[in-house]
């Protein structure tokens, strides 16, 4: 890795929702943002929920999403490494973005070393959420025998069904939106964040996405973790340099890191 290039992390586009009115303004965005970084990158760390639902079937994949396919697709052509995490809504990918995107697949969270620090980077997914609904939930979108049983559906119907829910999960929220951070002492990622790091001490960055908000906090003096907020309404991103970490907002034309 080019140590005198950045490293990024951002989650949680969304691409595709039937919930977000301004989606294809939404994924220029984004991919304006991957275009203006490109030759500055060394890797792009993408930590989940790129897609609102993305279920791959041997032959098909889901329609759309045209732009951002090509953009890291670029990316990976370029030599930049782009390190693709599933999340909950799109956890079904098969080999369809490591073959012709040139991603790297996560489907576990990943401790890894960035230029001399140690990193934890995950979706954020059942980490710490001990919600029984959740887990449930969790449990079924995991299992291989339901996801055999999914792919016996006509991509007309499963596809449509997958695109409704996740409206529907989206929308019975207050305002479409997740809720504000609870704060140390009740926010899962936080408590489950303190807790990893007392067997885990020599982890210098925990970094999720999931929860849709933007936070940055010291958890000690060597481990700091964040939340990346999504690319909704937050449109934030990290980017570290090799010495300094940032969480920012992108504004069309006035990035520089």
């Amino acid at each position: 890795m080019d140590a005198m290039k950045n490293v990024y992390f951002l989650s949680d586009a969304h691409l595709g929702s039937r919930a977000i009115a301004h989606g294809r303004t939404q994924e220029r965005r984004l991919v304006n943002f991957l275009d203006s970084i490109k030759h500055r990158a060394a890797a792009v760390y993408l930590l989940g929920d790129m897609f609102d639902f993305w279920y791959e079937f041997k032959l098909v994949v889901p329609k759309g999403y045209t732009r951002f396919l090509g953009k890291i697709s670029e990316l990976t052509d370029l030599g930049v490494e782009v390190h693709f995490f599933i999340g909950n809504h799109d956890i079904w990918c098969g080999d369809y973005l490591e073959k012709e995107c040139g991603v790297i697949l996560h489907r576990e969270p990943l401790t890894c070393e960035i230029y001399g620090k140690e990193f934890f980077l995950g979706h954020g997914d059942g980490l710490g959420d001990n919600d029984p609904k959740f887990k449930l939930l969790r449990t079924m979108f995991h299992s291989k025998p339901l996801q055999r049983l999914f792919s016996m559906l006509h991509p007309r119907w499963s596809v449509e069904f997958g695109l409704e829910w996740a409206k529907h999960s989206r929308l019975k929220r207050e305002g479409g939106r997740e809720p504000d951070y609870m704060g140390e002492d009740k926010e899962p990622l936080v408590l489950f964040s303190k807790e990893y790091l007392k067997s885990h001490p020599d982890i210098n960055y925990f970094i999720y996405g999931h929860r849709h908000i933007m936070l940055d906090l010291m958890l000690s003096r060597t481990s700091r973790m964040m939340i990346l907020g999504d690319w909704i309404t937050e449109f934030s991103y990290a980017v570290f340099d090799g010495e300094n970490m940032f969480l920012e907002q992108y504004i069309e034309g006035e990035t520089s890191v």
